[in-house]
């Protein structure tokens, strides 16, 4: 019998989908038995992966750490144990640059059996219950915010990727430069807007990640909307919460909708994996179109693969979750992965949620997050 394990996040999403994935692959290839873990989704996003790859056969990854994967090689290559056929057809159905996220150096680290975006949320019931209007702009966004019914990540992480959501739409991407973040004029002003929001959230939102927002949605009606928090297609399928959600595309800034910062989850294959083979077989399996659409979509999950989000029945069961946020997605900006980008990405949301909050001199906050950056350059060199 061979035995391995893998470590995941710990969420329906995250867990259950790959459980039930790793059951179905035991059932058809009964040598093998595959162990899944879980832990925190901060956790997920934090610990490094060098550390959990000496434990786990598995590793299910956040983007970012692709380029410190291609330069420590603690996770394997899939180029060596997946087929050109069968990469090339995950690249075309892939679901925005999911795909691509997860390359780098001409190899592939990780296979996007997952696919996510900031996306708006709803409760339709209480927008009819309160007669109030559905935001189509960022100005409506900060009218209805006044009510104090609308919910946001404000955890560090997720303010940073607010902004660079912020700084694409303004037509900008972050970290395209050797020398600054982003232009003081873009960055300022996305900071500007992000506070003008800020300031009509309840607090209780600062310690919200996205599931904690959707669990605060559905659990009671202190909310309405959420404008752009990491989708969770769970919270769209009947049953699963006390109230179901509605899941859109975003309000706009000056007739662009927001462009908001790619996420989703990668398998990816410890390099110190003793049975890397039949691993490699195992993420083949979960990354197939059958599976995507079939064990690991009816099992909590939120499918990597293009034709998964196309899925009438997919679609059907989640108020049509995939169809109406796909083109957030599609248009979502990928966010850098150069080796020492987690050293920003780590330090550099805790002075934006800060200034959400309390307000304070943007232009000094642009200066602390431009050394901020420079030093995450030269980091880890």
């Amino acid at each position: 019998m061979k035995q391995l394990k893998g470590i995941t996040w710990n969420h329906s999403r995250g867990f259950t989908s790959i459980v039930a994935c790793a059951q179905r692959f035991s059932e058809l290839n009964p040598d093998v038995d595959i162990v899944w873990e879980k832990r925190s989704l901060q956790a997920f996003a934090d610990e490094p992966i060098d550390q959990l790859a000496k434990r786990y056969d598995f590793l299910i990854i956040d983007h970012p750490w692709t380029g410190f994967a291609a330069r420590t090689e603690v996770i394997l290559p899939l180029n060596d144990y997946l087929s050109e056929a069968y990469l090339k057809d995950q690249e075309i159905n892939s679901v925005g640059k999911s795909h691509e996220s997860y390359s780098i150096n001409g190899k592939q680290w990780a296979l996007a059996i997952d696919a996510a975006t900031p996306v708006a949320a709803s409760r339709p019931d209480l927008f009819e219950k309160l007669n109030l209007k559905f935001p189509e702009t960022f100005d409506d966004l900060i009218e209805l915010s006044k009510t104090g019914k609308v919910a946001i990540p404000g955890i560090p992480q997720d303010t940073l990727m607010s902004f660079y959501m912020v700084c694409s739409t303004l037509g900008e991407d972050v970290c395209q430069s050797k020398e600054r973040v982003i232009s003081e004029e873009i960055g300022i002003k996305a900071l500007e807007l992000l506070r003008e929001l800020g300031q009509y959230i309840k607090p209780e939102n600062y310690n919200f990640n996205p599931i904690k927002v959707y669990e605060a949605m559905t659990l009671t009606d202190d909310y309405i909307h959420s404008p752009f928090a990491y989708g969770y297609t769970n919270y769209s399928r009947q049953g699963y919460a006390r109230k179901q959600l509605k899941f859109h595309d975003m309000v706009a800034i000056d007739g662009q909708k927001l462009i908001t910062t790619l996420g989703g989850t990668g398998l990816a294959i410890s390099a110190d994996s003793k049975h890397k083979e039949i691993a490699g077989k195992f993420v083949e399996y979960v990354g197939s179109e059958n599976t995507q659409k079939g064990v690991f979509f009816d099992n909590g999950g939120q499918p990597g693969h293009r034709q998964a989000w196309l899925d009438k029945r997919a679609n059907d069961l989640t108020d049509n979750f995939f169809m109406d946020t796909l083109p957030a997605l599609d248009r979502a900006f990928l966010r850098p992965r150069y080796h020492g980008h987690m050293y920003f990405q780590d330090r550099a949301g805790a002075p934006i949620r800060e200034y959400m909050i309390n307000g304070g001199d943007a232009k000094k906050l642009l200066n602390q997050l431009n050394e901020l950056y420079i030093k995450s350059l030269k980091e880890l060199l």
